[in-house]
């Protein structure tokens, strides 16, 4: 069965990801981490029972957490018009999936999500939607000229015009790159400005997502979103130690997302 007729049926995937990230520049700092993920199709979503779906439990996923201005997301349809704007509708052995941290006892914060038009075990487009720890958001569409399905070669490219932190200022490029499998996922961000930026990348196994694995996730990396924004923040209180500047915050972009 194909990745996209599993996600059609309902399936839920777990993915630990190793989180790598690396500050370039005059200033360096970098750090490993693991983060733990769902892949799912929020309009085919079957979970476990230890996993709620709009409802209040040991870890959940909530449509409203995502798609459109943070904090009144409406999820998957909205994601949906963002593609078909750009010329995109889904057609048979299409669905729609999201790479996101779910919510641990309801608390919710994903520094960034994926939404993936998937058709069978191809990568069709992406939009990757980026949180600030300031209640922000923005999104960026990223697809191939004439939507060609996108590879492990593939490099997309967008302006960084949001701001993420605040010892960064809103300059420069991204560059994406994914590696779709129907067992494993890697992504790659290089944000480039200049002689500095940032390299992220995320990578880790597919597999289902069981009320055993729920548990074994949550004793084994306890706190979920809770343990990702403390490491957001001890690792900003690192950076001040080690003298970087701080940015004011400015306005956000006008539109809800990059094309």
């Amino acid at each position: 069965m194909t990745l996209a007729a599993r996600l059609q049926a309902g399936e839920v995937l777990t993915m630990p990801a190793l989180v790598t990230h690396a500050r370039r520049g005059d200033l360096r700092h970098s750090f490993r981490t693991h983060a733990d993920h769902v892949l799912l199709a929020p309009e085919h979503v079957q979970p476990p029972r230890l996993m709620r779906h709009n409802r209040f439990g040991l870890i959940s996923f909530h449509d409203s957490d995502h798609g459109g201005l943070r904090g009144s997301g409406t999820g998957a349809p909205w994601a949906l018009a963002q593609l078909a704007a750009a010329g995109l509708a889904p057609r048979r052995g299409m669905v729609l999936a999201l790479l996101t941290q779910p919510r641990f006892l309801g608390y919710w914060f994903n520094p960034v999500s994926f939404w993936m038009l998937i058709e069978n075990d191809a990568l069709i487009a992406v939009i990757a939607e980026v949180n600030n720890t300031f209640g922000q958001r923005h999104s960026y569409l990223l697809a191939q000229p004439d939507f060609a399905p996108i590879n492990a070669e593939s490099v997309l490219t967008a302006r960084k015009v949001f701001h993420v932190s605040p010892f960064q200022d809103v300059a420069g490029k991204y560059q994406f790159r994914f590696a779709l499998h129907p067992d494993r996922i890697a992504i790659r961000i290089d944000q480039m400005d200049g002689t500095s930026g940032i390299n992220t990348a995320m990578t880790g196994p597919l597999t289902p997502l069981t009320n055993r694995a729920v548990l074994a996730t949550v004793f084994s990396r306890p706190g979920g979103a809770l343990r990702v924004i403390a490491q957001i923040y001890w690792h900003a209180l690192r950076l001040k130690l080690k003298g970087a500047a701080y940015r004011r915050r400015p306005e956000p972009p006008d539109q809800e997302i990059t094309r």
